[in-house]
């Protein structure tokens, strides 16, 4: 017990005890506390009494979400196909050695270039053939010489014949001798011919005017007929997209229709036209192939990708905005509100989407009220209260 003595003048004693009053303070604090954890509790249940009375007062108006719906009927749309698919030349064509073949003498052309049709494109070395074909044409000479000489012999024995200085036998020897003569004359002739033909082919020449795509031969390469494509063609510089489709989709395809081709990475788009449908469907991806030809553009390079859209006539169908189109693993889907104010999901295919909406092809026929946006936020099965607006 701490204590303390105080002695005053009068020589009384005092005891002042200080543990007691410390005692007595901390008892009043706590009496406090408790005092003012009794009063939050009370003011804190009459505050969620009066929200659950409030809440009870509202009759559960407020759990009910107000929904915008559109009826959206059904409208004449364009009907546009899109598709990807390669850029290639409409005709392409391989060039190769068209003859026996040698050493390469010069190429003239590369990738790149327009060529006109029997523009010479590389040269094979000749010197062997042109030797035979100097050859050939001296036996070409001699050969005519013989037959000459055969028909001046033949004259001067029918001449005596008459006479009787050469004989009918004799004469028929000497008409003979120059008919074979004269056909030494076109053998020889023939062979200067195959000969020089032969040299002609030594040129690698264009087949049609067109564009060199690809170039695969240098100076000193030895080619031969098995070597190959040198060249690669493509006729008149024509080039085409090659766009696969789905067999639903190319039922609506046909050859003459309009279409527009945008390559990838090229924010400009060409005006095309579909000049085949293909009369088969590939039976491992279930696609058909539809061609489209595109006027030569630097930016059309064979080999690339592109995307493009086919104008295939019009179709009556719903028309919605996209914000009432929704998308998750189990594909598309839009929400609809039925006679009892629920929501329902249905699945719907989308046919083609635009700056309008997006048209759907099937799901839906377009009596009933789609839920317009806040599709996310619903449930199937969950009451609402719908709010038509009217279809654009």
């Amino acid at each position: 017990m701490n204590r303390e003595t105080h002695f005053e003048s009068s020589d009384t004693l005092v005891v002042v005890d200080r543990s007691r009053r410390r005692r007595n303070i901390i008892i009043a604090a706590v009496v406090v506390a408790a005092l003012a954890i009794a009063a939050f509790i009370y003011m804190g249940s009459g505050k969620d009494e009066q929200a659950t009375e409030g809440a009870g007062a509202a009759g559960g108006r407020g759990q009910i979400p107000t929904v915008s719906v559109v009826v959206p009927g059904r409208s004449q749309v364009a009907r546009v196909v899109t598709a990807s698919g390669a850029l290639a030349a409409r005709r392409d064509q391989p060039i190769g050695v068209a003859g026996e073949g040698g050493l390469v003498r010069a190429v003239l052309v590369d990738a790149g270039s327009w060529v006109r049709q029997g523009q010479v494109l590389a040269t094979v070395d000749r010197q062997v053939q042109t030797q035979t074909a100097a050859q050939l044409a001296a036996q070409v000479q001699a050969a005519r010489a013989d037959a000459a000489l055969a028909q001046n012999e033949f004259e001067r024995s029918e001449a005596l014949v008459g006479r009787g200085f050469v004989s009918k036998a004799d004469l028929d020897r000497k008409r003979a001798a120059r008919d074979a003569a004269n056909a030494r004359v076109r053998v020889a002739q023939a062979q200067l011919g195959a000969t020089r033909a032969q040299i002609g082919r030594l040129d690698i020449r264009a087949p049609t005017s067109g564009l060199i795509l690809a170039r695969s031969v240098e100076v000193g390469q030895v080619v031969s007929p098995g070597s190959g494509a040198l060249f690669r063609l493509a006729s008149a510089g024509e080039m085409e997209m090659r766009a696969q489709m789905s067999q639903q989709d190319l039922a609506y395809v046909r050859a003459g229709m309009s279409a527009s081709v945008t390559p990838i990475g090229s924010d400009r788009s060409f005006p095309g036209s579909v000049w085949q449908v293909s009369p088969i469907i590939d039976p491992q991806s279930r696609q058909g192939e539809v061609r489209i030809s595109v006027p030569y553009d630097p930016a059309i390079r064979p080999g690339g990708f592109a995307e493009a859209k086919i104008a295939a006539g019009g179709t009556t169908a719903p028309l919605l905005p996209q914000s009432a189109v929704l998308s998750d693993d189990k594909g598309n889907y839009v929400y609809i509100i039925n006679s009892k104010n629920e929501v329902e999901r249905r699945a719907v295919k989308i046919g083609n989407v635009d700056d309008q909406g997006v048209t759907i092809a099937e799901g839906i026929s377009g009596q009933e009220s789609v839920v317009l946006s806040a599709g996310p936020f619903l449930n199937p099965g969950q009451k609402v209260s719908p709010k038509r607006q009217a279809a654009r």
